[in-house]
């Protein structure tokens, strides 16, 4: 079933013209550092003191879920390193350590999404910062003993889950931060910042374990040094951010989201986005270990350093610009461009392999990464837009705040969607080099993938708004 954007263009916010120049009433703060009467599409409210309130807002959220995604992305550094450290694993356990936390983290975004309405955003980031330091503390306990059993270092793995469901509640609550002409680049940078902790993990991991440890590795440290920003993160929250009383959300609203077609059709295109940055992520060190153990890590004096880094890196830094780039040629543009690079570049990787050049592999790799973080912003701003023009809710005349509480709901689903790709990916490599003693399978299926969803944004986005020109709306 093809899915039809409508004709008219409502993918901006109302202008000055369009609303009062005046609020209706004005901002009340309330104890517990709450905000009533906030609505950003006001103009005059926005200018006046909203602005600032949703940028310290914001700041904070970046802070707390970057973290969120440092400890989310532990396990795949530290499974490097383990053998090193005395543990011996085969190889489905290492692929079983690297994917739990994204299969619990995945989980875990469905019930974050309704947190923020539940108990206000400034109040979820708190207690979120803080089970933190419940993944980070297993970790430094479990790894000291290379006598730990492997199901005890599963259980804390998938602790680190906690860390992938901040990315839902941080995204569904600068959602309602922000005016609709500006969601595409204020949810680019809550989610570049939050997706640069996998590149920053990925970086200082390798160099802390390895730094004074005379040649062996201290991976206890690994979760060690994030304890201290953790509790920063949770006293950000609790002096600085707020809550707002009209960030309203509930299990019905959730239960309509997931009876739109548009919901599913974006959650299959985000598993392709985010699920291939987050699994690509989680795997791209023991990729490259695999591949290239020459280059697995290079030592710089006494640290060891691992550009695995650099692919996180390259993709949280290319989201924010994905979604600026969507908010001005249209989300479903980017997405197929997205996709079709992500084919092209993962066919060339495949077939230059045999070269054996680590430096094309690695380049090639990092176009990917590239081509992934421009389709994460171009995905995630098409959701709010979708839901305030094509859903049913506003084919039959709802409110602007009951579309945007619909897109809230639909962001956090569709996020936990997604975020499986981090589970799949490493999932499919494994089950291929089972079968087959290559990854070559696995990679050829991505690409398969990639031109599935290609055609499904198509059919669904850009072919029905050709036939009524209003192709850049979406």
């Amino acid at each position: 079933m093809t899915v039809d954007p409508t004709v008219e263009d409502r993918t901006s916010a109302p202008t000055v013209e369009d609303r009062p120049i005046a609020p209706t009433a004005g901002l009340e703060h309330r104890p517990g550092r709450w905000i009533a009467n906030w609505d950003a599409e006001n103009t005059h409210q926005w200018e006046t003191e909203g602005r600032s309130i949703a940028k310290r807002n914001l700041s904070w959220s970046i802070f707390a879920e970057f973290l969120g995604f440092v400890v989310w992305q532990l396990w795949s550094i530290v499974v490097v390193q383990l053998p090193a450290a005395g543990f011996r694993f085969d190889t489905n356990q290492i692929f079983w350590l690297i994917s739990i936390p994204s299969l619990v983290g995945a989980t875990l975004r469905i019930p974050y999404t309704f947190m923020v309405p539940r108990f206000g955003g400034r109040n979820w980031t708190i207690v979120s910062a803080l089970l933190l330091l419940i993944p980070t503390t297993g970790l430094a306990i479990c790894v000291s003993n290379p006598a730990t059993p492997f199901g005890v270092m599963l259980l804390v793995a998938a602790l680190a889950g906690f860390g992938g469901g901040n990315f839902a509640s941080s995204m569904a609550n600068i959602t309602f931060f922000y005016p609709a002409r500006e969601k595409g680049w204020a949810l680019g940078l809550n989610a570049a910042g939050g997706n640069l902790g996998a590149a920053v993990a990925q970086l200082i991991v390798p160099i802390a374990v390895t730094l004074l440890a005379a040649g062996t590795v201290n991976l206890p440290i690994a979760g060690l040094i994030w304890i201290p920003l953790i509790v920063v993160a949770a006293f950000g929250a609790y002096r600085y951010m707020n809550n707002l009383t009209s960030a309203k959300g509930d299990v019905a609203g959730s239960l309509a989201a997931l009876k739109e077609p548009h919901l599913w059709v974006m959650a299959f295109l985000y598993i392709g986005t985010f699920g291939s940055f987050i699994g690509f992520a989680g795997v791209f060190p023991k990729l490259i270990k695999d591949y290239f153990p020459a280059f697995s890590s290079i030592h710089v004096g006494a640290v060891a350093l691992s550009l695995a880094f650099l692919g996180p890196l390259v993709g949280s830094l290319a989201r924010p610009y994905g979604g600026r780039m969507a908010d001005r040629m249209g989300g479903a543009r980017m997405t197929i461009t997205s996709f079709a690079a992500m084919a092209i570049v993962t066919l060339t990787m495949i077939w230059t392999l045999p070269l054996k050049n680590f430096w094309l592999f690695l380049t090639l790799f990092l176009v990917l990464f590239v081509a992934s973080g421009f389709g994460n912003g171009a995905t995630y701003r098409m959701i709010p837009v979708i839901f305030a023009t094509s859903s049913r809710a506003a084919r039959t005349g709802a409110s602007t705040a009951a579309t945007a509480r619909l897109a809230a709901s639909s962001l956090g689903l569709i996020s936990a969607i997604g975020a499986y790709g981090g589970f799949v990916i490493p999932q499919v490599l494994n089950a291929s080099t089972t079968v087959s003693g290559s990854y070559t399978p696995a990679f050829y299926g991505f690409v398969g993938a990639y031109i599935l969803m290609l055609a499904v944004c198509w059919a669904c986005y850009i072919r029905p708004a050709r036939k009524r020109n209003t192709i850049g709306h979406i």
